[in-house]
This record gives structure tokens, sequence and C-alpha cells, in this order.
């Protein structure tokens, strides 16, 4: 679910920062998301899964849908202004970012090769953005910014109650994103008048999106938030291809050095994370074992 979400989200991003040359991009969040609500509604709807919207003042539902808002904004805002995959390769210092917020709020275990492996992984992040160089572009440290909003969003999806309905949060996130898109749009500069090509490729984004938020949920709230968080870097690939594609950008070698480092410190991680579970797993089938003599 997770590997899939990350398709969803990759194309969606490469044809919202096509649509944002003929519009900014809370038009987009307003428009994209309206479209996303009513398909989201639909589904809701028809799974009978509409709940009240009281819902949406619980604090897990409305920390996601704040995270939701929070990165939404700033990574719009990023890759409006930078090539996908530096983006997507900042994006990826996710997981490490949510296992330590894992540690660090609930308590998570994380011994000292994977707190290395979170080091290691941030400084890949600044091979990236290269704070102080000549390569420096400010809007990087939007998308790090939205690395932090996703990180609360994330985290605080899996304290969720089970008896909420995943597409009925997921309804609720894209309601309330797509009303803050209609706040943005005049700050940003005002409505532009939307072609029909322009209105086909924003249901298109709509539906990558639905996709995206749907497989999300459900896979931070079946699995493990450290076992499911690696798939994610599916995404880079997926960033690559479609602006190189898309958009004729090509990875300079610092952001391919420093996606490497990230890319490869979270799969270390998540390597020490199985190990863990592994070793927690025949520990507990050790002690279920009758003692000798009985």
């Amino acid at each position: 679910m997770m590997a899939v979400a990350m398709a969803g989200f990759s194309m969606n991003d490469a044809t919202t920062k096509y649509l944002t040359a003929d519009m900014n991009f809370g038009q987009v969040m307003l428009v994209r998301g309206s479209i996303s609500a009513v398909l989201v509604f639909a589904l809701a709807w028809y799974q009978n899964a509409l709940r009240p919207v009281s819902v949406l003042f619980k604090l897990p539902v409305a920390l996601r849908v704040l995270g939701e808002i929070g990165g939404t904004a700033t990574f719009l805002a990023a890759i409006t202004h930078l090539p996908l995959a530096n983006v997507s390769a900042i994006f990826q210092s996710l997981s490490l970012a949510i296992t330590l917020g894992a540690a660090l709020i609930f308590g998570e275990p994380v011994g000292w090769r994977r707190w290395l492996a979170i080091a290691a992984g941030f400084i890949g992040v600044l091979i990236v953005v290269r704070p102080g160089a000549e390569g420096f572009n400010q809007f990087a440290v939007l998308a790090l910014i939205s690395v932090g909003f996703c990180v609360v969003r994330d985290l605080a999806t899996s304290r969720i109650p089970k008896e909420v309905p995943s597409v009925f949060v997921t309804l609720l996130t894209t309601f309330v994103v797509t009303i803050v898109g209609g706040f943005l749009i005049v700050p940003l500069g005002g409505w532009t008048p939307i072609s029909g090509r322009s209105m086909g490729f924003l249901l298109l984004a709509a539906v990558l999106v639905l996709i995206g938020y749907q497989c999300v949920i459900i896979a931070l709230r079946a699995g493990e938030i450290s076992a499911v968080a690696p798939f994610r870097y599916t995404q880079l690939l997926w960033a690559m291809l479609l602006g190189y594609l898309i958009f004729g950008d090509a990875p300079d070698g610092a952001m391919i050095l420093g996606a490497a480092v990230i890319v490869g410190s979270g799969l270390y991680a998540f390597h020490r994370e199985r190990i863990r579970n592994r070793d927690q797993l025949l520990s507990a089938k050790a002690s279920a074992l009758p003692t000798e003599g009985v």
C-alpha cells in the first residue's frame, strides 16, 4: 500500500508542478481538492463510512489534518521552484524523522546503530540542501519544513482509533486542505482562468491524490511505522524519472550523493528494526515454552 501511495503521489506531484506554470498552487489545492472531496465522499458513502464531523476534534485526527495542511502547502511551494528529484530526495528523510519522532514522543526503543543511521540520514539531507553553498535554494527549507509537518501527520495517523474508517479520515483531510487552498489563492496572486486541458490534468491529479491518501492511511494503520516507512523510498525513483522525462531535470552529483546517503541510512535503520523485531519474537516464543520438568 505504501509503494502504491508513493507512485500515486509522485505522479500527482509531477502533474501539479506542470500546472503551477499556469496557476498558483493555492488554486491547484482548491480545484484539485474539490474534485477529490467529491470522489472521496462518494466512496465513503458507498462504504457506509460517513461519521459525524465531530470526529475531526479527536486529537489524533485533528493533528493529522493540521500536519497535512502544513505539509501540502510547503511541499507545493517547494516543488514549484525546485526540481522534483531534489524535493523528493529531501523527503526521503521522512522515514528517519518518523523513527526519531516515534522514539522521542512514543518512547519506541531505538538502538545506537539506528541513532547513527538517523544522524547519517540528516547529513545526507544537508548534502542535498547545501546550506551556504552556491547551489543552495531557499525553497529547500520549505521542503524540510514540509517533512516536519508530515512527521506530525504520520505519527498522528498511527494513533487514530480503529473505529474511525480510513476513508472518512481521508475525506476530512481532503475537505480541510481544499478550504485552506481557497484562502491561499488571493495572497499567491489571484485566480487564473482554467482551460479544458488544465481541468483534465486537475482531474487526474485529484484521482492520484485520492489513491495516495487512501493507501498511505491503510499502510500506516495496518502495519508498524518502522516497517512501512522505508517503502517511501520508491518515491525517489519515480521523482527522478518523471522529473527528467517531463521537465528535463537531470540530478546533479550532490543530489545523487545526498540521496544515496539518506536512502542507505534509512534502509539500514529498517534492517536493524527487523532484527530487533525478530529477536523480540524469538524471545517471546521462548518465554512461552513450558519450563523443564512441567
